[in-house]
């Protein structure tokens, strides 16, 4: 094997740790050509295509050893990488990328490589699209929850106690009063939080297409949790093709029915862990400076109440 090359990050990767971290986020980046170099030869990989990355992650497609095609992901290690690493172990590639490889110290992990150019948007019938996502998210519920990983009652309890600075943030008394709508249905709810692995961040970007199988999910940031605080993101993907149909609500409900008769939840508390996402999100986004709701979580949230 041929020395390996050395990997060139992204600008845009650059420009992300240079705007959301500190010094020790600029020095990691600084020292990521020579990280992915040092696992392309302790590994034996083969650069194989073009170098790709998102806001924390860079992915190196690679072909190993014995021929076959992976990808090295590299990304800082964070609580979030060492849920993801605890995860995908779990589920052992039953709906999701699997993983090949783990470096302890750096937190790199090899992937079984999928089609990064063909995601589940590629699907124009929202419904085939919808039940697609819909059969995996309940492949990677019905897999026991390892240990390790923080659970959804410990994450409302904390979402509870940030409302009322949140909602003195906010401008507008309708927002206000939205806010703390959310915050009593997450009150009635966090006594039974439960205990199903949820992948937190499951859209049709985050399921690719695969050889092993059509399609399988990635990019989890696992949580053990009730099933219903995980379709937000279903819901909610595709938001500017949503906008531009003028149905957004009747979309968001329908896909939250396919959702919920797939994965056999009761459509109440489901509703009701959805707006627990609205509110966390919206807590997220006060943290960042906003004084208003995003006008994407009120939609959401006006699309539910039928289920409520």
């Amino acid at each position: 094997m041929s020395p390996p090359l050395e990997i060139e990050v992204p600008d845009s990767l650059v420009a992300s740790y240079a705007r959301n971290g500190g010094e020790a986020e600029r020095a990691w980046i600084a020292r990521l050509p020579t990280l992915a170099a040092e696992l392309l030869g302790r590994w034996e990989l083969e650069p194989d295509g073009d170098v790709g990355s998102g806001e924390a992650a860079l992915v190196v497609p690679v072909c190993r050893a014995d021929g076959t095609c992976a990808a090295l992901k590299l990304q800082m290690p964070r609580a979030e990488t060492t849920a993801a690493l605890i995860g995908l172990r779990a589920w052992n590639g039953d709906g999701i990328v699997r993983l090949l490889g783990h470096d302890p110290e750096s937190g790199a992990v090899l992937l079984e490589r999928l089609d990064g150019s063909r995601t589940l948007t590629s699907v124009e019938n929202d419904d085939v699209a919808m039940s697609t996502l819909a059969a995996l998210m309940a492949r990677l519920h019905a897999v026991p929850a390892p240990e390790g990983l923080r659970g959804l009652g410990d994450v409302a309890r904390d979402m509870l106690m940030a409302v009322p600075a949140a909602g003195a943030a906010l401008s507008d008394p309708a927002d206000r009063r939205r806010l703390h709508d959310w915050a009593a249905a997450v009150a009635e709810l966090v006594g039974e939080p439960g205990d199903r692995m949820l992948h937190w961040d499951l859209h049709y970007d985050n399921v690719l297409a695969a050889e092993r199988e059509p399609w399988l999910a990635i990019d989890p940031e696992p949580l053990i949790g009730d099933p219903g605080f995980d379709l937000w993101p279903a819901l909610d993907t595709g938001r500017e093709e949503l906008r531009s149909t003028g149905n957004t609500h009747r979309v968001v409900r329908r896909r939250f029915d396919l959702l919920t008769e797939a994965l056999g939840l009761d459509r109440g508390r489901a509703a009701g862990w959805t707006l627990a996402r609205l509110l966390q999100n919206t807590l997220w986004d006060v943290e960042d400076g906003r004084t208003a709701i995003d006008p994407s979580q009120t939609a959401v949230a006006e699309a539910l109440l039928p289920r409520l």
